[in-house]
């Protein structure tokens, strides 16, 4: 290339290297400064850099600082979860709040829209209320009638019942579209004595814990082994410390010697008396080579509440307690053990008593059938959990210290019978 060649290629690019600019009438010129091709970044590039670093180590909350109405970030989520505390509401939410400057009440937000929808939705409530009064009045008059008027008893109150139902259902109704009762109940601070709160609780745990629940029993083969039928109406968390275990885990045996702490959460109202089971539906019979089942805790008269929902079994007294707690335990060599816990709603009517259910003939430890119990003090099943448990690196020291046989004794499946082989004619394969 001869150098008017090279020189016509050059000047649109060094065209480009000045600008022109207007000061005060006059054009000026100036050149922009190159930088010749390098492999090592500039000094105020490596500046930058350690700007941005120490600008993300200055965005670092510490964990005690953080507010769970506030917290938008992941990280920082999940720093509070691990302190014990849980984020409230939704991330968009607290994202909201973090970035108001001035804390306004929730029901006062300046939006027009929400204001006027806020007006809408009183007067649908005071029509609620209306036909809350008109029901109230109704089931009143309805229960002072004599009952031979209505049918008989049984017709009245068949009547009453299906009267009640339907006033929880317009309380339900009255205070559903209520923003202020969805914020409640997100942030955990509903009162569970309320029917709406009541009702939240129960189409959120259906979504998805309920759905865990009814896979559980079927993956496990809770029902027909255990139990014919099993529907439950309650949430049963299984905590260890505080921890809470999913459905179905295999927990070590070092903290199932303990006794678990329960929470029983029921959607409708009113007290009511449970019973407490836990037994073992995988115990090994060598003699009729298959499995038996064997009771391992029975503790009934416990009242529990849509309010009262913890139920530290350790602490329970003694009057409450049928058989104590005997350790889970596994044998070398043998499958998992389905450890399954249920709780049964007693007969308001027939309370037990835990002197004649020790005295029970078929009350023991070994070969324990939940059904004949169920049948013979009118229990209902009403929520269940599950945990699994294994031989494992501490279960020889877990079975020496209850006292159980068996923890030097391996259990080995026995070799299928191989069938007789007949040595066939060579003459067919020629």
């Amino acid at each position: 290339m001869t150098m008017a060649a090279s020189s016509r290629a050059i000047r649109p690019l060094s065209n480009k290297l000045y600008c022109n600019y207007l000061v005060f009438g006059s054009v000026q010129s100036c050149t922009l400064s190159g930088r010749p091709f390098s492999t090592t970044p500039r000094i105020l590039d490596e500046q930058e850099t350690v700007q941005k670093v120490r600008r993300r180590r200055t965005d670092r909350i510490p964990y005690y600082e953080l507010d769970p109405n506030k917290v938008r970030i992941r990280r920082h989520e999940q720093a509070l979860l691990r302190t014990g505390r849980v984020p409230i509401g939704s991330r968009r939410r607290r994202a909201a709040l973090s970035l108001l400057p001035v804390q306004i009440p929730f029901e006062q937000l300046p939006y027009q829209c929400f204001q006027e929808a806020r007006k809408v939705l009183a007067e649908d409530r005071e029509e609620k209320l209306k036909k809350i009064a008109t029901q109230r009045a109704r089931l009143a008059h309805l229960e002072a009638q004599d009952a031979n008027a209505l049918g008989g008893d049984n017709r009245k109150t068949v009547k009453v019942l299906s009267m009640r139902k339907e006033l929880e259902n317009l309380k339900i109704h009255a205070d559903y579209n209520d923003p202020l009762v969805k914020k409640r109940f997100e942030d955990g601070d509903g009162d569970m004595n309320k029917p709406i709160y009541r009702f939240l609780a129960d189409r959120e745990w259906r979504k998805y814990r309920y759905l865990v629940t009814e896979q559980r029993i079927k993956q496990f083969n809770i029902v027909p082994d255990i139990l014919p039928k099993l529907e439950p109406t309650a949430e049963v968390k299984l905590m260890y410390g505080r921890k809470t275990y999913q459905t179905g885990s295999i927990i070590d045996s070092s903290i199932t010697e303990k006794l678990p702490k329960l929470e029983v959460q029921v959607f409708d109202k009113g007290e009511r008396l449970i019973t407490v089971v836990c037994l073992d539906a995988d115990v090994p019979d060598l003699e009729k080579d298959s499995f038996d089942y064997r009771c391992h805790y029975i503790a009934s008269n416990i009242s529990i509440s849509p309010t009262k929902r913890s139920l530290p079994l350790a602490m329970l007294k003694d009057e409450h307690t049928i058989l104590p707690w005997l350790v889970p335990h596994a044998q070398k060599g043998t499958p998992y053990h389905r450890m399954p816990i249920f709780v049964l709603e007693q007969d308001p009517e027939n309370p037990l008593v835990p002197e004649q259910v020790k005295a029970w003939s078929k009350l023991k430890r070994d070969g324990f059938k939940l059904r004949a119990f169920i049948d013979k003090y009118n229990l209902r099943p009403i929520g269940f959990n599950m945990f699994r448990t294994v031989w494992d690196e501490n279960m020889k020291a877990v079975m020496q210290k209850a006292g159980i046989p068996g923890w030097d004794v391996e259990l080995k499946r026995k070799k299928p019978l191989s069938l007789p082989y007949k040595k066939k004619d060579s003459e067919r394969y020629r």
